[in-house]
């Protein structure tokens, strides 16, 4: 019972009075925490599967946290522990008027001050930053330190408005600052650190690599490929692509489909698109659309073109031989790592460091980017393959060759000796 109480969607009159007491609950009680390091691990209120992952293995190590989450990040994970202190700063992500929106933005950011002078951990953990970019690195950044915070930024992107071919002059700017300002920056390939140092001035014993952990956050049953091509009205027969995660145009789906529109002539392949349309990339999805439509193949893509609960990523996964990352520019991918959860070979274009994770012939094939033609072909070299025919012997060997790459006890091995370093420097 107390732990749907926790999960309830705050209502506006819930966010004016977080702290009552003076300061911020502890939703778990008065357990007192004698273990070390203390840390205060701030979410930006997304992107559970890695916050999940990243808590629960740092836990198992003896580290204790201020998880600073939402809605979409709470979860039992959190309650269950007595190394964890779960703050739901940022409430629900549902959409609301502009007034409304823009309340919960004071509100959230009023709190996350009260928090910073108030809280226990002397190191902070960016995982995300919050809603205001530029405001997050740079004013805010100078406010922890004022506050007396060691901080330590896991850079997933060095510059995604790069990626997203918007970067600007003030991008850099205010990237460099933060990059400046934290105390230690993690990243997850070698190519990553490369970027920081040379791109933005960054020292090379600043950065430390890690590797992106396996998603360990989403159900993986007993469900039979069968029964997944079931649920989605799949013949059993068909060779079934994935094509899974957010629709944003670095992430070249319209390669994808033309590699499709090459090869479904020549046999029963079946094409699944299932991922949220983001905001700014309406244009992108309508050209995509377009081209689906103006093939007379089209009934061979079946699209699920929305937000994919956890209870369904299974589904989608279980049912397809092979899932395609056709990106145009990317570092790393947690699709590649989802993939890998559930077994399942990957097709990447050669891009940020997929040549690095997928393992030609045993979890995937790699080809150039932006080449339906070349992608096309890869995709019909897989299908001819030992790796597509033994596909449920293989998924467990898929499995097994990430789990030794990527655990989160290694990822957490790695990240709590960067907190006693920085304890160490600050003491």
């Amino acid at each position: 019972m107390q732990t749907e109480l926790y999960r309830r969607r705050r209502e506006d009159a819930d966010w004016r009075e977080p702290f009552p007491s003076g300061g911020p609950r502890n939703q778990i009680g008065t357990v007192p925490r004698q273990t070390a390091p203390c840390v205060g691990l701030l979410t930006g209120g997304q992107d559970r599967h890695y916050a999940v992952g990243l808590a629960t293995a740092l836990m198992e190590q003896d580290v204790a946290l201020d998880v600073i989450g939402s809605d979409e990040i709470d979860g039992p994970e959190f309650h269950a522990n007595a190394r964890a202190r779960f703050l739901n700063l940022h409430g629900s992500g549902q959409s609301a008027s502009l007034p409304r929106r823009i309340g919960r933005l004071l509100v959230f950011y009023s709190n996350l001050f009260q928090y910073t002078l108030t809280a226990k951990p002397r190191i902070f953990h960016i995982l995300w930053n919050n809603k205001l970019q530029l405001f997050d690195r740079t004013l805010l950044m100078l406010f922890y330190k004022a506050a007396g915070k060691r901080l330590i930024l896991t850079a997933h992107n060095v510059n995604a408005g790069r990626r997203d071919r918007n970067d600007s002059w003030l991008n850099r700017i205010t990237l460099s600052c933060q990059y400046t300002l934290v105390d230690h920056i993690l990243v997850h390939t070698n190519k990553m650190k490369d970027e920081l140092v040379h791109e933005f001035g960054v020292a090379q014993n600043k950065v430390t690599v890690i590797p992106y952990g396996i998603n360990n956050a989403v159900p993986i049953s007993e469900l039979t490929s069968r029964e997944a091509r079931r649920k989605l009205g799949l013949r059993n027969v068909q060779k079934v692509i994935l094509y899974f995660g957010a629709i944003k145009q670095y992430k070249g789906l319209e390669d994808l489909v033309a590699a499709f529109q090459r090869i479904t002539a020549k046999g029963d392949y079946q094409l699944i698109i299932a991922g949220e349309r983001k905001k700014g990339h309406e244009q992108y999805w309508r050209s995509i659309q377009q081209m689906l439509e103006c093939d007379p193949n089209q009934d061979k893509v079946l699209q699920k073109i929305e937000f994919i609960a956890d209870p369904e990523i299974e589904i989608y996964f279980k049912a397809a031989d092979v899932a395609v990352l056709p990106y145009t520019e990317i570092f790393q991918s947690g699709i590649l790592f989802l993939a890998y959860a559930y077994g399942l070979p990957v097709i990447a274009t050669d891009v940020g460091s997929f040549a690095e994770d997928v393992v030609e012939g045993r979890t995937g094939f790699i080809c150039s980017p932006r080449d339906p033609a070349a992608l096309a072909t890869t995709i019909e070299r897989y299908f001819e393959t030992d790796l597509y025919r033994e596909l449920e012997d293989q998924r467990k060997k898929i499995q097994e060759y990430a789990l030794a790459r990527h655990s989160w006890s290694a990822v957490a091995n790695l990240t709590r000796s960067v907190y006693s370093k920085l304890l160490e420097c600050g003491s």
